[in-house]
């Protein structure tokens, strides 16, 4: 398939990028800053630059895309408001299908994650209600949003497993998941959609 892989620069975005080469797409990598695309060139890979607060640049970058996956996160200091300009700009120009990446504990899975994680992503302040609004538009559009515990730079998960919010498993805290898990996770909903419109979670176990 012809993959666009938004915050292709991030570490997220990287392992995105990288699996689905391996898995042998067509990837359209996107970031503001195309050069920290750091993945082997490949005549697969294009590298573009645009802005998610720019929607005529996303438009751009999704041009012949089927599907598209956001790795796209916050980063301490960010300006709230980038998810959401984001996920509008993505739902506007029309892909075929929308993987975006959440958090574990906010907006739908707030009640699974329990009292004690939504305490401690209040620290978010303003970039959580950002975070749920641009979910909720993925999700109106029929996409699907994997909400992620916190991630790790460990390996891809031999045991992994993706389940809905009524699999969520009881825990005081949710468990850790690596970044490579969360790629694969959201490739193969990429490939084979089970939970349009609703919420995932990649599991290590």
């Amino acid at each position: 398939m012809h993959l666009t892989i938004l915050a292709a620069s991030g570490a997220t975005g990287l392992a995105l990028t990288r699996q689905a080469l391996d898995r042998g797409h067509t990837v359209t990598a996107v970031a503001r800053t195309p050069a920290r695309i750091t993945v082997p060139d490949d005549p697969r890979l294009t590298r573009v630059a645009a802005d998610v607060r720019d929607p005529a640049s996303i438009a751009e970058a999704l041009r012949g895309s089927q599907v598209v996956l956001s790795g796209l996160g916050v980063a301490k200091g960010d300006r709230p408001g980038a998810l959401t300009s984001g996920a509008r700009a993505v739902v506007a120009a029309g892909p075929e299908r929308i993987v975006w990446l959440g958090a574990y504990g906010t907006g739908p899975s707030a009640r699974s994650a329990g009292p004690v994680t939504r305490t401690l992503l209040k620290a978010l302040g303003a970039q959580l209600p950002d975070k749920v609004a641009a979910d909720a538009t993925v999700l109106q559009a029929g996409g699907t949003v994997f909400h992620a515990g916190p991630l790790s730079n460990g390996p891809l998960g031999p045991r992994r497993r993706t389940t809905g919010l009524d699999g969520a498993p009881r825990r005081l805290l949710p468990a850790r998941v690596s970044r490579e898990t969360v790629a694969a996770a959201m490739l193969d909903e990429a490939e084979d959609p089970r939970h349009a419109g609703r919420i995932a979670l990649p599991l290590s176990r």
